[in-house]
């Protein structure tokens, strides 16, 4: 499947704004340019688009977004008015200099009638309908159930990212399973951004651990797998303060990346889900239970650190090979980490010897 760029991704909205506008023309204005159907669409859907998105007013969203719901719905709706409106406004005095739209009074051009309004939230809900089930299922997810392609098993090589907040049982005996639950799920969002930027897809969260994936060739290409895991590492770190503040401590990662092939498949009848079956998913998750170990946060396989181009902002240690439990053999280690962190000397002397 082929990478969808962040500017292909925009057009295909922009598009689908215009498209929307000329559709509003037609019906409603048949004697009309199309054009200028579009070019309001556009100027009152994007905006918006990227305000959901978190393009536009990053800090504003955050802030809605903690308010409960029906205060949500209802300074959302406040704030779709105010874009919309501002977007109309803009796209009518813009026809106007140009010459595209008859002379009339400005506040025909500039005041949003009350259908065009409807109309427009109509399709901006649509569209962000869309847009969150595909954030709730992945990407990969979403578009892979629209056009069926596991529902017959597929073999295919990927990469996993298996991420585990350490300490956390004692975090819970300490501060109680809710408090420990709102540390889980501030952490779990800290990770969607960086995924989202590398395009992988979080596949599953399992207790106090997440599940990331990415297709081979996506994964390896510009090291994005392990971009993803030490930016989310580093955002945590520019955060210490905040979570220091709101939960007493900062989190602590052990995380291991790992690829191979697996088969990838369509289960279930009343919940559907695409899940991965093969020895790599189980590889990863014994390499996880190595960082304890061999005290290292971040791990990768010999075989998947051979295929990727090493950025020089990281750097890699040899640890050896090591024996996982419930696999028959050993498998190549190698520490990850950002190039000019110091590495305790100790760590590279711990050698599992092969049974």
């Amino acid at each position: 499947m082929r990478d969808i760029s962040p500017a292909e991704n925009w057009l295909m909205i922009t598009l689908g704004m215009a498209l929307s506008g000329v559709l509003y023309s037609v019906l409603m204005y048949p004697g009309d340019s199309v054009l200028i159907g579009a070019v309001y669409a556009i100027f009152m859907g994007v905006p918006l688009i990227a305000f959901e998105r978190r393009v536009l007013f990053r800090s504003l969203y955050r802030r809605i977004e903690r308010l409960p719901t029906l205060a949500y719905i209802a300074c959302a709706l406040i704030i779709y008015e105010i874009m919309m409106s501002a977007g109309f406004a803009l796209a009518g005095i813009l026809m106007r200099l140009l010459g595209w739209m008859e002379p009339s009074p400005l506040r025909g051009i500039m005041v949003m009638p009350f259908e065009v309004f409807l109309y427009a939230l109509a399709v901006c809900a649509l569209i962000i309908f869309i847009l969150r089930v595909r954030d709730l299922l992945g990407r990969d997810v979403f578009t892979s159930m629209l056009i069926s392609r596991y529902r017959k098993p597929v073999r295919e090589e990927r990469v996993f990212l298996f991420i585990d907040l350490a300490d956390s049982t004692p975090f819970a005996e300490k501060h109680g399973d809710l408090h420990a639950q709102q540390l889980l799920k501030a952490l779990f969002a800290t990770f969607a951004e960086p995924v989202r930027r590398y395009k992988g897809a979080i596949d599953d969260y399992i207790g106090d651990a997440a599940i990331i994936t990415w297709p081979m060739k996506r994964g390896i290409k510009d090291a994005r797998c392990i971009r993803c895991i030490f930016e989310i590492l580093d955002q945590i770190e520019e955060d210490a303060e905040i979570w220091r503040k709101k939960f007493g401590q900062v989190p602590r990662l052990r995380a291991a990346l790992h690829g191979g092939f697996i088969i990838t498949a369509e289960i279930g009848v009343d919940h559907h889900k695409i899940a991965y079956f093969g020895d790599t998913v189980n590889t990863t998750a014994r390499l996880e239970s190595l960082c304890r170990t061999l005290k290292q946060p971040v791990l990768i396989s010999a075989d998947l650190a051979e295929r990727i181009a090493l950025p020089d902002t990281f750097a890699m240690d040899d640890l050896g090979m090591h024996a996982v439990k419930g696999r028959g053999q050993t498998i190549g280690v190698m520490a990850l980490r950002s190039r000019g962190q110091i590495v305790p000397a100790e760590t590279l002397d711990l050698r599992i010897p092969a049974e």
